[in-house]
């Protein structure tokens, strides 16, 4: 029998990720992995040269007798709708018609026998443009008289601007905050495969295969039964295959229905970072009054975001900037409003915190600005501003699970802050070359997805007659360890091994109407629907088990290896087999819906987050003062994920978003040239973290006292985004190195990303 601790406890074990030794070896099958079917055709995108104009001519000749080429499709080839807006906007066409709104915008899709046909066929495309009026930036767009791509929004308590009439203080300014390309190592991609009548399945990289089975019925004019979407694994997803895959999806199933044939369609690296959406960028304006001890009196903010040409998922990330503008803070007046701004540019979308890093480096930018006026330790003023229980947000939201000052008391002693502190303070008062800095940030982010009716999941368990058990959700696993941790819930559920459990693709035919596997909601809301199918069928077990062998139910139970009746122990496959010849059902589709959550956007009020999640970090860097480089010196990080499902995979990725984090803040800078072409579109222009990038000393530790209040998955919390926003320290560490140079008498007031340019211009402009 195996150790029954061992099993008891799995759902909290360190347990390696499913698929960890297949990535490693190569063995891990990714959509481009996937066997062939004979005669499989390549399409590939023809892409605008032109931010904003009307197509006055399409000579797609050359193109169609190029080697190799089947033929074209254009907008006219589509036997549905042109669109794959997932807003309802109706705004977002698959192929660009009479005219194109961003440089880059697929514009038709070459049919060869080969990808290397198409894409060069791709380039033989003779297009014409009659230029129209353009706005590449959110200002630019404000200035234009641009309209909003999407419904703005206004939170507010109290009275903002009686309030910033009465505070002794006061500070305004204005903060750019960069976009980020996810830069995720698989690049979209999707292979449809015809079937009989109007049937197609589409294997693709998604993070949301029920959008893109929906996506697909619509272009092809089908009802949904009649598209399968799979999706078994993603090289990386951060939110840039939640939406931005279905132009692909819906280009290889009309071409594979057309054809009657098999359709991979996959662009290069270059290609896909100019057709598809990033991180908003925001230029935010705000205004803080405060008191002469750092506690804010009032906050007053406007978030002008460069949304694209679409209305995408624009609205509920600049809605998420807002919930987050507080970040760790109680503002006891506050108005903050959000302007999704058109652009000509691709149209952003979800990114990893999805918004929230934007409103968060906000209230961080206010807490420094209070700090370097009362010429205070920024953390001073961020325990001083800190949240109480019983105090409200924003959106009116009451905090009740406050960590955070033990979380500070914590991790200010283990990195020894105070002492390294006054190191730093030490060693630029020397002067010299070499300026250092150093800073302690929270993040206080919000679990749930906005739109409630998201906050629902479906399972799948079978249990074969041999013991085996094989589980499905609506969760997909794109590198972060989704199906590891639902797995265990499942393993500890029936006291099994876990090797008894199998792990099979997501796809849209066993589980239906699935949610994107976004938010940081994966876990929660698939673990609990994986435990309602387990428990499900234990119900029916324990009925079978009681009444087989004669024992009480309360004296069945499950134990390693092992069902109890009374004090005797029946093999676990003895009994599955006994209970598959009494003709027991062994499947059950199980359904989990998150409770407590309402939000009402018209009014600005609600509980749109089933509970919060915390973190702080501890950064140390030292910046060359000539050069404007720089090196993380140290970084400590203790962050919450409540009882840890698996520490080791959670330990991972809190290392991996606060790298991926300062990455955001420091070297990732997206520029577009005047006529709105991207020019940072690939990695020898994008400049992404290096191994040799993150802090030479890196300790990262999970708070194992905290618990989940809520009842969530084994009172897990959630950790896919909330320590992103930890990098958001050595952003702030950066600008006290600068400072230092002008002897602290005012802020740094970078702009993200503070990359070494950036820098060296912010510490000329303190050096007059």
């Amino acid at each position: 029998m195996k150790d029954e601790i061992s099993i008891k406890g799995l759902a909290h074990m360190d347990t390696a990720h499913d698929s960890a030794a297949k990535h490693v070896t190569g063995r891990a099958e990714y959509t481009d992995d996937l066997a062939e079917p004979q005669g499989l055709l390549h399409a590939y995108l023809g892409l605008s040269k032109c931010a904003h104009g009307r197509i006055t001519a399409m000579d797609l000749e050359a193109v169609r007798a190029a080697p190799g080429v089947i033929d074209v499709l254009t907008a006219a080839d589509l036997p549905g709708v042109n669109d794959v807006s997932p807003a309802g906007h109706h705004d977002d066409p698959i192929l660009a018609e009479q005219e194109v709104k961003f440089w880059g915008q697929p514009v038709f899709a070459v049919v060869a026998e080969t990808r290397d046909q198409a894409r060069r066929a791709a380039a033989l495309a003779k297009i014409s443009y009659e230029p129209l009026l353009q706005a590449l930036d959110p200002m630019g767009a404000k200035a234009a008289g641009m309209d909003y791509v999407t419904d703005p929004l206004t939170l507010r308590r109290g009275d903002a601007a009686q309030g910033l009439a009465a505070a002794p203080r006061r500070i305004k300014g204005r903060f750019g905050i960069g976009g980020q390309d996810h830069f995720y190592l698989e690049g979209q991609i999707a292979m449809a495969v015809p079937g009989e009548d109007e049937d197609v399945t589409i294997n693709v990289s998604t993070q949301h295969p029920s959008e893109v089975q929906h996506m697909v019925a619509h272009v092809l004019g089908v009802q949904s039964h009649s598209v399968v979407v799979n999706v078994r694994r993603m090289g990386g997803g951060f939110g840039g295959k939640e939406t931005q895959m279905n132009l692909f999806a819906c280009v290889a199933a009309v071409a594979a229905k057309k054809w009657n044939r098999a359709v991979k369609i996959r662009p290069d690296r270059d290609d896909d970072m100019s057709a598809t959406g990033k991180r908003h960028d925001f230029v935010v304006d705000y205004e803080v009054g405060f008191d002469d001890q750092g506690r804010i009196l009032a906050v007053d903010g406007d978030w002008y975001a460069r949304c694209g040409f679409s209305a995408d998922l624009s609205g509920p990330v600049t809605d998420r900037a807002l919930f987050h503008a507080d970040n760790a803070y109680y503002y006891p007046d506050v108005r903050v409003s959000s302007h999704p701004m058109r652009t000509n540019t691709v149209s952003n979308t979800a990114f990893r915190g999805f918004g929230g890093p934007q409103g968060v480096i906000v209230a961080e930018r206010m807490i420094e600005e209070i700090a370097y006026a009362l010429g205070r330790d920024p953390l001073e003023i961020r325990k001083a501003n800190l949240y109480q229980n019983g105090q409200l947000t924003p959106y009116h939201q009451e905090v009740t699970d406050q960590i955070l000052p033990q979380m500070f008391a914590e991790l200010e002693a283990s990195s020894d802050y105070q002492a390294r502190r006054q190191a730093v303070l030490d060693w630029n008062a020397k002067g010299g070359v070499i300026r250092k800095g150093i800073a302690l940030t929270p993040v206080k982010f919000g679990i749930s997805f906005t739109a409630t009716w998201y906050n629902q999941a479906g399972s799948l368990i079978h249990i074969y007659s041999d013991g085996s058990i094989a589980l499905n959700h609506g969760g997909t696993e794109m590198g972060q360890g989704l199906n590891t941790k639902v797995a265990q819930v499942v393993a500890e559920a029936f006291q099994c091994d876990l090797s008894r459990v199998k792990i099979t693709k997501t796809t849209t035919e066993k589980v239906p109407n699935t949610s994107a596997t976004a938010a940081s909601s994966g876990t929660d809301l698939n673990g609990m629907a994986a435990l309602d199918a387990a428990e499900q069928i234990k119900t029916r077990l324990v009925d079978f088990v009681a009444e087989r062998w004669q024992a009480p139910k309360d004296q069945v139970r499950f134990v390693p290896g092992h069902i109890m009746a009374g004090e005797t122990a029946i093999p676990f496959d003895e009994v599955i087999k006994a209970a598959y010849m009494a003709r027991i059902h062994l499947s059950a589709a199980g359904f989990y819906k998150t409770p407590k959550i309402h939000w009402d956007r018209s009014t600005g009020r609600g509980r749109p987050f089933y509970y919060f999640a915390y973190g702080a970090a501890v950064a140390e860097v030292s910046v060359d003062t000539l050069t404007g480089e720089y090196v993380i010196d140290r970084a400590d990080v203790l962050h919450d994920v409540g009882r840890s499902l698996n520490p080791i995979i959670d330990k991972g990725q809190v290392e991996g978003a606060f790298v991926q984090g300062t990455g955001w803040l420091t070297c990732e800078e997206l520029w577009w040239s005047e006529k709105g072409e991207l020019k940072t579109h690939a990695p020898s222009t994008y400049k992404i973290p290096l191994a040799s990038d993150r802090p030479r000393v890196f300790n990262v530790k999970l708070a194992d006292w905290s618990e989940n209040t809520e009842r969530s998955i084994k009172r897990s919390k959630a950790v896919g985004e909330p320590p992103f926003m930890l990098g958001i320290s050595v952003f702030e560490a950066i600008n006290m190195a600068v400072a230092s140079v002008a002897d602290y008498r005012e802020p740094a007031r970078l702009d993200a990303p503070a990359t070494p340019e950036r820098v060296l211009m912010g510490i000329r402009r303190l050096q007059g």
